[in-house]
């Protein structure tokens, strides 16, 4: 039996400067009814003015964190997803700015399964990033090499791993 999809017709604003990440993730989420911007004022108006289930926001070229603080405001679960502010510095400020969570663009295909974990989490009563290690640790080790979490030792004991 398959299980049906959590996504299943949320509405999800994506916000990006980069036209084919725009369209690439309106394709991968086919079973949502996705709204697009290119631009922060865009994404400003339809936040402020629109009811999305998830937002999806790119961080450098739309001014992503602001756009994070006006979903948070409003409620609405925020994903980061970037390639241009991908760091480990970014990561904790996403995460203690009230990102449901952050999403390097390189793993952008499977953005799907991601969503699932933060719905799945929020019916659970579980930290949105409660698999966030699991998806992306070997990436981050990969990326920063092993010793990242250590540069802000306080901060990764307060992680939620579970």
């Amino acid at each position: 039996m398959v299980e049906k999809s959590r996504l299943k017709d949320k509405r999800v604003l994506v916000v990006d400067d980069e036209v084919d990440i725009l369209e690439a993730l309106e394709e991968i989420l086919d079973m949502c009814i996705v709204y697009k911007c290119s631009t922060f004022e865009e994404g400003k108006k339809e936040l402020e003015s629109g009811k999305y289930d998830i937002v999806i926001l790119d961080i450098m070229g739309v001014n992503g964190y602001k756009l994070l603080d006006i979903a948070v405001n409003k409620g609405v679960r925020a994903v980061m997803l970037t390639a241009h502010a991908f760091s480990v510095d970014d990561t904790m400020k996403s995460y203690k700015k009230g990102a449901a969570l952050y999403v390097p663009k390189d793993k952008m295909a499977d953005i799907a399964s991601y969503l699932e974990d933060v719905l799945a989490a929020e019916e659970q009563k579980k930290s949105t990033w409660w698999r966030w290690l699991d998806r992306f640790g070997s990436y981050y080790d990969e990326k920063f090499k092993r010793d990242w979490q250590y540069k802000d030792k306080e901060f990764w004991k307060t992680f939620p791993y579970a």
